[in-house]
Formats: C-alpha cells, sequence, structure tokens
C-alpha cells in the first residue's frame, strides 16, 4: 500500500498520495532519487506492485574542497551546473543512445529488439591543474584567513611558459560531495568572478608604461619631496618623504608621487589604453562561467585626478586572474598567452603587449621590492630569486573609501632568472590589529609558502644559494634625467 512505500522509502505517506494523484496520467513517476543501494535493495525486496530500480550514478570529488570552485559540480541528472563542469557539459555529457525494448510488468528489461540509435559516449577533459599545488594553496590559503581574521582569500597560480591555470583557490569554500547546507555565497569563485581594487600592484604597469614611451629609463630621477602632491581638489600622498628617488625605486618604495608624476607627464590616453592593452576592461577569454569584465573608467572621465588613482590601482576594478594574467605576461618576457584550464600538448600562440627588453628592465625593480629595502621581504623564497609588488588598497564602501576595510595583495613570480610561475594571492578584509593588513604583512607570507613548493614539486632548479641573505645591492648609475613635481591646478 501506499504508506508503506513511503514510510520504505522515507518520505511522507500523504505527500506520496498528493503526488500520485496529481501524476495520475504519467507513465513513470520519480518516487526518490539517489537512495543508497543498501535502502533502495530492501525497498525492492518488497516487491511492491508497479515499483522498480534505476541504477543512476552520482559524481564523486576525491580532492573535495580544495577544487570545489574550480571544478563546480553537477545537478541530479548529472548536468553542470557550476565550474568546469558547466564550461565542458557539452564534451562530458555524451549522447544517450535509444533501443527497442520487451519489458515485463515490473518495468524490468525481457528482450532487446532493436538498436534504433547508438550511444556517444562524453570526451575526456583533462585540466590544467596540479593537485598537489592546488592543495598545498588551499591548505596556505586557510590557514591565512583564519589567522587574520579575513573575509575571504584567493590565490591563482599560472604556468608563465604556457598560460596554464596551475591552482585556483578560494576560501572559505566548501565540500562539493556534501552540498546540503550550502548557501548560494560559497559556490562564487572570487577569483575569477569578484572585482577589486588592486592598489599598488598596478603600479609595475605605471612604470612599464614609462618606460616604453621613450621618455625614461630606470635611471631617471622623480623629486616626490615632500611625500605629497596635489592634484587638483585631490592630496597624493606617499608613505613617507622619499626625496629624489629612480624609476625602480618608485616601485621599491611604492610611491604614489612617483608613478602620479609618471601618469601626468604621459599623454592623457597614455596609461588607461596601456593598461587596456594588458587586458584590464574586458574578460580573459578564459571561458570561465561568469568571469567579470572588471571596470575601466570610460575616456571622458580621464581628468588628472583619474590618471593619478589610476596610476596607483585606484579608481579601476580587476579580477585577479586579470591581474596575475599581467604579471605573467612580464614574466615571459613581454608575450601574453591565452588562460588554458585544460591541459595543453604544447605551448599556445601568444600576443606581444611589451618589448623584451622592457620587461626585463622591469625584472630587478620587481625583485627589490623583495629585498630588505622593499616591502614584501615576507614574500621571498629560499633558493630562488622573486620577484613582485605588494598592494595594500582601501575598499570602496557605500560610495567611498572605508576607513578600516582593505584588500591585501601580492603579486609576483618566480624564479628570476627563468620564470615558470607566476602567483597572485589576495586577502579580503584581514584584521588592522598590529598592522597586520598589508600585502607584505599578510599575503606575501603565503606567497612565499605556496610558490616554494610549487618550484620544489615542479623541479625548477634553485637560482641563488639556499643561505644567500635577502637583500638589495644598491645602484651606482648616475642621475640621467629629473622630474620634479609641481602642484597641478588645471587639466
Amino acid at each position: 500500500d501506499v504508506e508503506s512505500l513511503a514510510v520504505a522509502i522515507g518520505i511522507e505517506p500523504a505527500d506520496l498520495s498528493a503526488r500520485l494523484r496529481k501524476n495520475a496520467k504519467k507513465e513513470f513517476l520519480y518516487l526518490k532519487r539517489h537512495l543508497p543501494p543498501d535502502i533502495a535493495q530492501v525497498v525492492l525486496d518488497r516487491d511492491f506492485p508497479a515499483v522498480y530500480g534505476v541504477t543512476e550514478y552520482r559524481r564523486y570529488y576525491p580532492e573535495g574542497d580544495a577544487t570545489a570552485h574550480v571544478i563546480g559540480f553537477t545537478d541530479l541528472d548529472d548536468k553542470g551546473k557550476e565550474g568546469v563542469e558547466l564550461e565542458f557539459e557539452e564534451r562530458l555529457q555524451g549522447v544517450a543512445g535509444r533501443k527497442q525494448v520487451i519489458r515485463d510488468r515490473k518495468g524490468n528489461k525481457v528482450k532487446d529488439i532493436a538498436e534504433i540509435q547508438p550511444a556517444k559516449p562524453g570526451q575526456d577533459v583533462y585540466l590544467s591543474f596540479d593537485a598537489r599545488v592546488q592543495y598545498i594553496a588551499n591548505r596556505e590559503l586557510a590557514a591565512v584567513v583564519a589567522e587574520s581574521g579575513a573575509k575571504a582569500g584567493y590565490l591563482v597560480a599560472l604556468d608563465v611558459e604556457t598560460g596554464e591555470v596551475l591552482a585556483m583557490v578560494n576560501q572559505p569554500t566548501y565540500n562539493p560531495n556534501n552540498r546540503t547546507t550550502l548557501n548560494p555565497q560559497q559556490l562564487r569563485n572570487r577569483a575569477v568572478i569578484d572585482m577589486f581594487e588592486p592598489g599598488s600592484t598596478m603600479k609595475v604597469l605605471t612604470v612599464a608604461a614609462a618606460l616604453e614611451s621613450g621618455k625614461y629609463t630606470p635611471e631617471s630621477k622623480f623629486n616626490t619631496h615632500p611625500g605629497t602632491m596635489q592634484v587638483l581638489n585631490h592630496l597624493v600622498r606617499d608613505h613617507e618623504d622619499y626625496g629624489v628617488i629612480d624609476l625602480g625605486t618608485i616601485i621599491t618604495k611604492s610611491s604614489n608621487v612617483g608613478v602620479t608624476q609618471i601618469a601626468l607627464s604621459l599623454p592623457r590616453e597614455g596609461l588607461p589604453t596601456f593598461f587596456q592593452r594588458f587586458g584590464f576592461g574586458k574578460t580573459t577569454g578564459s571561458g570561465f562561467p561568469g568571469e567579470s569584465r572588471g571596470l575601466m573608467q570610460p575616456p571622458n572621465a580621464w581628468n588628472p585626478v583619474e590618471l593619478s588613482t589610476m596610476s596607483y590601482g585606484n579608481g579601476i576594478a580587476v579580477t585577479v586572474l586579470q591581474l596575475i594574467r599581467a604579471y605573467a605576461t612580464i614574466a615571459n618576457n613581454g608575450v601574453q598567452l591565452p588562460i588554458s584550464f585544460t591541459k595543453l600538448t604544447k605551448p599556445p600562440e601568444g600576443s606581444r603587449l611589451i618589448s623584451a627588453h622592457i620587461a626585463n628592465q622591469l625584472f630587478p625593480m620587481m625583485e627589490s621590492v623583495v629585498s630588505t629595502d622593499g616591502t614584501a621581504i615576507r614574500a621571498a623564497v629560499p633558493g630562488y630569486r622573486v620577484a613582485g609588488k605588494t598592494g595594500t588598497a582601501h575598499k570602496p564602501e557605500a560610495g567611498r573609501y572605508s576607513a578600516n576595510k582593505y584588500m591585501a595583495l601580492f603579486v609576483g613570480f618566480a624564479p628570476v632568472s627563468n620564470p615558470k610561475v607566476a602567483l597572485a594571492v589576495v586577502i579580503d578584509e584581514p584584521s588592522t590589529r598590529n598592522q597586520g593588513y598589508y600585502g607584505g604583512a599578510v599575503a606575501a607570507p603565503v606567497f612565499s609558502r605556496v610558490m616554494g613548493e610549487t618550484l620544489r614539486l615542479m623541479n625548477v632548479p634553485l637560482d641563488k644559494p639556499l643561505d644567500a641573505p635577502v637583500m638589495m645591492k644598491k645602484s651606482s648609475v648616475p642621475a640621467v634625467k629629473t622630474v620634479t613635481a609641481a602642484p597641478i591646478t588645471g587639466e
């Protein structure tokens, strides 16, 4: 009877009765799907009239929460709903075949009559991820988010020579094998979807634009005294008064005044179009579902204040994937490669965005950041030369910048002598206790641990002694050009 059947499969008798009445004219009705095999067999053994079993399969994700946001998951019908499960749905699903068969009154197949349409199996998809690197990245990111009391964290690692995604993790994450308590916010792959202001990590690109303009060399001098600069109604500030510094020191010390001078000395469209060339303001074309375009201000907004703030990463919104792709392009001697979530058999064809000469000029500047004179000595990796840039950006909130909410970043690559891996770490709203919200304090150590283990797993040769001190060599190159800061009162 209906009541006994309902109890056996674990649903309310009244609910089952209502469903049977509602679907009385249908020839087929699922009573309950994905029952555990042992429970299903007990129900079938009771020989309820017109009740029979259908074998179904369910995805199991062996890497669990480490790959949840990237791989995604399928629904009850094995249709991809998130991540690469959704992106590659057509390749994975195949096409079901059709047969004419004879069944008994219980629905059991008695005899095959004819094959009407042959089945086509789905294709295998080989992802580019290294499960070991993914696990390490997830472990280290989870630890720092917990330690810093942060809202979230994102990390992306790219193979510099191929554009393959080696790791992409988000915290907090979820277990795709148990989604009973899942909420929609947990599903979002923040590394591809969430936009944020990248802060000082954009200074590397501003300096690259300066070098490409032909107006500057690495030895060009900038007078940043007294550590502030008035741009119309906007006051640009440095952390301290750095005085007269060269182009490389602008990156080493992360000078807002220095990059503002660069931006305002270029043609009005110079810096924005340079950023657009690197892919900011449009998707990377990775194909990942829901990928964001980021945000670039329109040309009619390119006034001196906007150009100034853009030069040090404010007033522009990016994704982690966009940002790490830009750094991987520099690491690849100025050639940008397509992003790939699948394993490649050969390196793809790239597009040259800047000359190899300019890219190589940036290397020592970025390497100096990971030194006793720079802002990210904690990003250093024993045995490997590291290049990168910190960023600490106030978060926009209700039309203005929050006084105590930050994004802490470190983006870089290694080894400098022959770059193999580019890695970005972003921590969303770390605690402001004890100055632990700076990129060099909270994001750089994660970079160091993940990059170090990744390079060792990839058997990348060391490019400096293991016990070499992390120091910056002082340049003895004489000044070639001087740019003096002055208040700007008009466009």
